[in-house]
């Protein structure tokens, strides 16, 4: 959420970057709406002093037995209550349209962010590793699952419908040796772990900054004002909503969470096998800090690179993108995704993304700090996928295959799996 006085002074670069994000804002029609709201709660306070004074002027005119006067101020008095009940009754309409607007309104966009209009038009900034030449046809991660036994797409199916899989055996073996993995790398850098409620009220949400914009791609809890969270990035920053922290240190936190998206709009090749399923594993990154950039910028980085060293241990080839204003999330003032190389999609797909938000998610979640004068500022905060489960295992098994089918197992692992080496095919 941007501050309104920011709006007001700011107004032709809050519609351009909702151009630039996609997002349909009427910036005037929210301004119009802030001066009527300032106005009327100026009206208001008036008619309150009003009321006030002539209640104060009854009893007194009544111990001097001046009743047709006092008459007179309490005829006053219900005429300025029935005016400050139907005021009130406006000002609340008004509230309601503002408030919405307001959850409208984008974050701005980072200088160096690259302008596009999608993914399409996302920047490469480096690559590391190289993708893997075969000198046979290598099977994709839906064969070489089936083909070990580790994954059951059409069970999943039968059980809980589209895009959902069954993990068994060294498929689950490998989804959670990748979590814990990410977790004690997350660990030794300092991080708070936890684990947090995936199970939230949609007040978290708004305030975390996902609804409006998410809720298509969010499942609700028919019944309940409960919703599940498609990232544990909700409920570790709803940690400290409304709370004045410390941060002399930046927080860091970690949880690793189930987690369930919708994936509306996703079809073709994104929807078969693991890449895009409706419920799956995530260990998320999430930094609170003081409001300056150079922070900021410096924990951008860090995270970033706490991903890629996870991808570096799985001995993975991978890119580092600089995302796209079209590209570009409502709450999100610059973002990095990490793109792992997929033999089967014979190209590089989505496996992280490291964002920084400035304080447009802590203004929401009221999240505050002092600095050495005593005087509040809201925090800024970051987020980061550590690793996300299944999809993480698609470039895992594909890119360690050998002709007759066997995955290698890259050395991090190992102590996970009981220093198992590699998964053999079962003749």
């Amino acid at each position: 959420m941007l501050d309104i006085r920011t709006i007001r002074e700011q107004s032709g670069r809050v519609q351009e970057t909702a151009v630039m994000k996609g997002i349909r804002l009427e910036v005037v029609r929210l301004l119009e709406l802030d001066e009527q709201r300032r106005s009327l709660m100026t009206e208001l306070d008036a008619l309150r002093e009003k009321r006030n004074k002539h209640s104060k002027e009854v009893p007194r005119l009544m111990k001097d037995n001046r009743q047709d006067e006092a008459e007179v101020h309490k005829l006053e008095v219900v005429s300025l209550i029935q005016r400050l009940k139907e005021g009130e009754a406006r000002l609340k309409q008004i509230d309601a349209a503002y408030e919405a607007l307001m959850l409208e309104v984008p974050n701005f966009v980072s200088p160096d962010t690259p302008i596009g209009l999608s993914e399409e038009d996302n920047v490469e900034i480096r690559k590391v590793g190289m993708p893997p030449v075969f000198s046979y046809q290598p099977l994709s991660h839906v064969e070489l699952g089936h083909l070990h036994g580790m994954m059951d797409l059409q069970r999943g199916v039968k059980i809980g419908g589209a895009r959902q899989v069954v993990l068994r055996n060294a498929g689950l073996l490998l989804h959670r040796a990748v979590q814990q993995l990410a977790l004690d790398l997350l660990e030794e850098e300092g991080f708070e772990l936890y684990d947090v409620p995936v199970m939230v009220r949609e007040e978290t949400l708004v305030s975390s900054g996902f609804f409006p914009g998410s809720r298509d791609q969010t499942y609700r809890i028919e019944g309940e004002d409960k919703w599940l969270t498609g990232t544990s990035e909700v409920p570790l920053i709803s940690l400290y909503s409304g709370e004045i922290l410390d941060l002399s240190k930046p927080r860091l936190l970690a949880a690793c969470t189930p987690c369930f998206r919708r994936e509306v709009g996703s079809a073709g090749r994104d929807v078969h096998g693991l890449y895009r399923v409706h419920q799956f594993a995530k260990v998320e990154q999430v930094v609170i800090c003081r409001a300056d950039h150079d922070l900021a910028n410096h924990w951008l980085a860090r995270i970033t690179s706490h991903a890629e060293k996870l991808l570096q241990l799985l001995e993975l080839p991978y890119r580092v993108v600089a995302v796209c204003t079209g590209d570009l999330s409502q709450k999100n003032y610059k973002q990095f995704d990490i793109e792992t190389w997929m033999p089967s999609r014979n190209g590089y797909g989505e496996t992280h993304s490291a964002s920084l938000l400035l304080d447009f998610q802590a203004r929401r979640s009221r999240i505050r700090y002092r600095d050495e004068q005593g005087q509040l500022h809201f925090a800024y905060t970051l987020n980061n996928t550590m690793a996300a489960s299944p999809r993480l295992l698609i470039p895992l098994i594909e890119n360690h295959q050998l002709e007759d089918g066997t995955i290698i197992i890259p050395d991090a692992l190992r102590p996970y799996l009981k220093g198992i080496d590699k998964l053999s095919v079962s003749v």
